[in-house]
């Protein structure tokens, strides 16, 4: 543990190198920090917090930067504020007027939440699990063409489209909804009942036809979405390090196992080599997971350099996510 001084130093040097993205050197500290001491006095702490592993000094004679050991101190002892009044009206009015289906819903979500911190969003939906089948109805979109609509309990729709042979008359699918019904609603999609056959096999070929098509969606990966690629990519002045970081942002399956393992530990800020992904050793992450009427249904997060604000971080994305939980479960 640090004392009171080297811990308010140490805070200095973070917030002085989130705003310059330059080296700090002690006469920066001696302006930003509230410490009573001689410039002398900083020189010797900072010394001290570079020998405990706590900041490094790139090149001699250049100022001091935070490592992951000193951003892990800070992250920890952060005590943070709420969002300014305006971007917490913002994020109100936003999810407020927000409409449209879930796909919609999450993919704006990730925008916003870009677009206040500046940084990648991410959010990955993991609901169709544990999300129960509301309603299901058969649709006649033309002569030959039917559409299975299916509300989930989370508000998500799930859409189908078959082409017969030949007209299906509307007796036929009501009667064949009745049977996908009987099936499948109060359960999820990744464990259906059991689908009774009705003793017609013209009404049996189309409901079997719909049910078929029931389980696909769950077996495929969750679903990611992602804004905000470019501001992030822009915080890093290596090319190589940059392609690196898009191309993990490109790849759904590493984003989901990289939420889910981040959040499994317990940790809602992971700072570089803590996220487990190698690429990724100059980012941070901060993650929260949200929910549907209590139940556990994905995680919002943002990605940036190590050198982010945290304190806007964390308390954009706790609010975010607390609003996105509220806006699912109302549906």
């Amino acid at each position: 543990m640090l004392d009171e001084r080297k811990a308010a130093i140490l805070r200095a040097v973070i917030e002085e190198y989130t705003e310059t993205a330059q080296p700090v050197g002690s006469s920066a500290v001696v302006d930003a920090a509230d410490i009573n001491v001689s410039p002398a006095t900083i020189r010797n702490d900072m010394a001290a917090l570079e020998a405990d592993g706590y900041l490094r000094q790139p090149h001699t004679s250049a100022g001091r930067v935070p490592t992951q050991k000193g951003y892990r101190h800070f992250v920890d002892n952060l005590d943070v504020a709420k969002l300014p009044l305006s971007e917490r009206r913002r994020v109100s009015t936003f999810f407020g007027q927000m409409r449209g289906e879930i796909e919609e819903v999450l993919q704006d979500t990730a925008a916003l939440l870009a677009n206040l911190t500046d940084y990648a969003a991410l959010v990955v939906d993991e609901s169709d699990d544990a999300a129960a089948v509301r309603s299901v109805q058969l649709v006649s979109l033309a002569d030959h063409t039917v559409m299975m609509v299916i509300v989930l309990a989370n508000g998500q729709i799930v859409k189908h489209t078959v082409d017969f042979a030949s007209e299906i008359d509307e007796d036929t699918l009501g009667m064949a909804t009745g049977r996908i019904r009987a099936a499948i609603e109060g359960r999820t999609l990744s464990e259906p009942g059991p689908l009774e056959p009705s003793g017609n096999p013209v009404i049996d070929s189309v409901a079997g036809q719909f049910y078929c098509l029931v389980a696909p969606p769950i077996a495929d990966a969750e679903r990611v979405y992602v804004d905000g690629a470019s501001k992030v990519a822009g915080a890093f002045e290596a090319v190589d390090s940059v392609g690196q970081v898009l191309t993990i942002l490109e790849q759904q399956l590493v984003v989901v196992s990289l939420l889910a393992d981040v959040v499994d530990r317990g940790l809602n800020v992971a700072i570089g080599t803590e996220t487990g992904v190698a690429p990724l050793s100059e980012c941070s992450l901060v993650v929260s997971r949200y929910e549907v009427d209590g139940e556990h249904a994905g995680a919002i997060a943002v990605l940036g350099p190590t050198r982010m604000n945290y304190p806007q971080a964390i308390s954009t994305v706790a609010v975010v996510s607390n609003q996105l939980s509220n806006r699912l479960s109302e549906g």
